[in-house]
């Protein structure tokens, strides 16, 4: 028989598990796996707010897709539009014309984008941290404007450049604000122009308490030993508008601020509004537990989707809950979807997606963190060592395991670096300002 053609559109969590396992469950006279993505790694982002604070490199806590992904066909570029009636993705490669790929399955992994809102002046001031360039410029950028502020005799440039804001109080943002806390604490050492109680970070929330994913009391547990590193939270207050960065809160307060970073939750790739799936009231695809599409009670036939661009029903929950879009649902759906997608190929029926949520850990900076897991809490050291075991554990491939370990064991050893890097957001403006002609005036 001619081998089925498995379009794998996006190379996150989902796509890069999901390919992997197909490409070692199937045989090449099976199926051929192929995976179009613009980047050249997936990102583990569990680890971005290390890889921000110095305690890992960034290098280390990406993965590349052709050293993981040998037996796949990769392509270069990005899915920009998907008709499923012909069973035909259209992909623009990083360089030259579109091309249309016909394919048998598909699977749509396009993930998540910021979900943002239209606050003024969030466009222009705001940073996301949701991929590993935002990680190395937010770090960057904390370090720069600690510079800043050592260097002007200007008292309100020297407070914006001290105050660091942060919108959203789930996971992303209670760790990258704990993280980044940590290393300008560290880096106030080496400054003795600036003191501990001059730099202010703002956590804004729109809800009455953070890190939803655990119970209320781990949440102000998170809260209280923020506020005990003097850390100013606002909770049941909204980001207004940032216009300047001038930061105007709900509870009348205003203030500026050079450091303005939204993790205010995501929502699905707008990659998805060029396909013909069905979509829920959320735009995400509807799927069925076995995560295959679904358009009202009709299976699409060779569609299948997972993570968090994906509707699927939560079977351990009341009817009506669907998965959360987290990591540790996103990279077993993706085991789930690749066997049965190799199931149907060989013929068989598909088998349903179950998985009780095990729980949630996080860091709160170097050796503090909490952790709910399989009911049991967990706060301080113990949580932080059970959320970088955890998480060793589930990066892909042995290489980025040892990296990683490498990178926490000289951390024990050496003093975290804190410099910053801010050449690499605007590499050329030397050279470019040395090539001028002769008398050609300067821009």
């Amino acid at each position: 028989m001619n081998p089925k053609r498995i379009l794998v559109v996006g190379a996150g969590h989902v796509g890069l598990y999901a390919a992997l396992r197909l490409s070692k469950k199937l045989s090449s006279r099976e199926a051929e796996v192929m995976v179009v993505d613009p980047q050249p790694h997936m990102t583990y982002q569990p680890f971005l707010p290390e890889a921000a604070a110095g305690n890992i490199s960034p290098r280390h806590s990406v993965v590349p897709l052709r050293r993981e992904l040998k037996r796949c066909k990769m392509v270069a570029g990005t899915v920009t539009r998907i008709e499923h009636d012909r069973k035909v993705a259209t992909v623009q490669p990083i360089s030259g014309p579109a091309r249309e790929i016909t394919y048998d399955h598909v699977i749509v992994a396009p993930g998540s984008v910021s979900r943002t809102l239209p606050i003024p002046g969030l466009h222009e001031q705001g940073i996301g941290f949701k991929t590993i360039g935002e990680a190395i410029y937010l770090r960057n950028h904390v370090l720069d404007r600690l510079d800043v502020a050592a260097a002007t005799p200007d008292a309100d440039v020297r407070r914006a450049a001290l105050t660091f804001t942060f919108v959203g109080g789930g996971y992303a943002g209670i760790e990258a604000l704990a993280e980044m806390e940590d290393m300008a604490r560290d880096a106030l050492r080496y400054y003795p122009e600036l003191k501990q109680d001059e730099v202010r970070w703002v956590l804004v929330e729109a809800t009455q308490r953070v890190l939803p994913e655990v119970d209320r009391d781990m949440g102000a547990y998170t809260v209280q030993q923020l506020m005990k590193r003097n850390m100013d939270i606002r909770l049941d207050t909204r980001l207004e508008s940032c216009v300047d960065g001038v930061v105007k809160l709900s509870d009348g307060d205003s203030f500026r601020s050079d450091t303005i970073v939204w993790t205010a939750g995501v929502k699905p790739s707008p990659m998805l509004d060029s396909t013909d799936f069905p979509r829920d009231d959320r735009r995400r695809i509807t799927c069925l537990p076995t995560l295959q599409v679904v358009d009202g009670d009709q299976v699409v036939e060779g569609a299948w989707s997972a993570g968090d661009c994906a509707a699927v029903p939560d079977l351990t929950k009341e009817p009506g809950n669907f998965c959360s879009p987290s990591a540790q649902h996103a990279v077993r759906q993706a085991a789930r979807m690749a066997d049965n997608i190799a199931a149907v190929i060989r013929g068989r029926e598909p088998v349903d997606y179950k998985h009780k949520h095990v729980g949630s850990v996080a860091s709160l900076g170097l050796h503090k963190g909490v952790a709910q897991v399989y009911g049991i809490k967990m706060t301080g050291w113990p949580a932080w060592v059970m959320h970088r075991t955890y998480h060793m554990s589930r990066i892909p491939s042995f290489n980025r395991k040892v990296r990683v370990v490498v990178d926490w064991t000289l951390a024990f050893v050496l003093k975290r670096e804190v410099v910053a890097l801010g050449q690499l957001h605007d590499p050329r403006e030397e050279f470019s300002e040395a090539s001028q002609p002769v008398g050609a005036p300067r821009v």
